[in-house]
């Protein structure tokens, strides 16, 4: 049975989550702070499913999976929604102000789900009125390949909030895992060690990044290395999450100062251009640009 899922932002998990609920036969309705910016991440989502297809010889799965997806600036889109994620950045007021606008525009059996990768949900539910219709739903770049989420249910998420969420990110074929919720939740907490003792390899000489990403996805079979990862993801993004897990768990979640350096100087990964390795204009990684010892 199809259901309407709203997805508030348009950048990259946006996109990601709004693609896997349409193509898995949902109505998508995609909202960013103007329907310039929401059309343009449907756009991108096009071109993805444009390239993917082709490469699979079905053109027609395009216009299947992007006619169900709607692009606009006004939350008010989402009225009618059985479920909302927002993906917008980590910042907990933010996500205050966002999802207060989005509770104020649904019905009390809407869920609204947070994408965050550390924030506590039960912070978030607190500034959210009817909290117990608050869960979090971690998904992970990118979208549409990776399984997993996390489900993380605050104090006050109610029982038919976390089995509605789980129903529908399982109808998109996701393997969900409910986590406590506590700083980092499961994946987060490991992710953030693992590259942040990357960045302290590389700061010390050890190897340079491509040699310390092959080593891990050779030896470890990591599907990416830490850099690789930390350039998609973000760089800002990596760091944000450290420093709000470095006061609530302590020193070994202590940023490296390599990692600060890069985002000071704008250095935030593919967004940018250039993050611990260098990309051209088409996203491809230049031979050789992670030597930055």
């Amino acid at each position: 049975m199809s259901s309407t899922v709203g997805v508030l932002g348009a950048g990259i998990m946006g996109r990601g989550i709004a693609q896997v609920f349409a193509a898995a036969g949902h109505a998508v309705v995609l909202c960013d702070v103007d329907q310039e910016t929401a059309e343009r991440g449907r756009a991108t989502i096009r071109d993805g499913l444009a390239r993917a297809a082709e490469r699979a010889g079905r053109p027609g799965a395009v216009d299947e999976t992007l006619d169900r997806i709607t692009a606009t600036g006004d939350v008010a889109g989402f009225a009618g929604s059985d479920l909302v994620v927002e993906a917008v950045p980590e910042v907990l007021e933010l996500k205050h102000r966002m999802l207060a606008d989005v509770a104020a525009v649904t019905g009390p059996d809407t869920v609204l789900a947070s994408n965050t990768s550390a924030l506590p949900i039960t912070a978030i539910a607190a500034g959210v009125p009817q909290p117990q219709r608050v869960v979090g739903l971690h998904f992970f770049n990118p979208v549409h390949r990776m399984r997993l989420v996390e489900m993380v249910c605050g104090l006050q998420t109610a029982p038919a909030t976390e089995s509605c969420a789980r129903e529908l990110c399982e109808s998109a074929g996701k393997v969900v895992v409910r986590v406590a919720d506590r700083p980092g939740f499961v994946t987060s907490r490991v992710n953030v060690l693992i590259g942040n003792e990357a960045f302290h390899m590389l700061s010390e000489g050890v190897a340079n990044a491509e040699e310390i990403d092959l080593a891990l996805k050779h030896g470890l079979n990591h599907p990416m290395g830490p850099f690789e990862l930390v350039d998609l993801v973000g760089l800002d993004t990596r760091l944000s999450v450290l420093r709000g897990l470095h006061t609530a768990l302590g020193e070994r979640f202590r940023p490296d100062p390599l990692l600060v350096s890069l985002v000071q100087a704008g250095r935030l990964g593919r967004k940018t251009g250039e993050g611990v390795y260098r990309y051209d204009e088409d996203g491809t990684r230049v031979p050789g640009s992670g030597d930055l010892r």
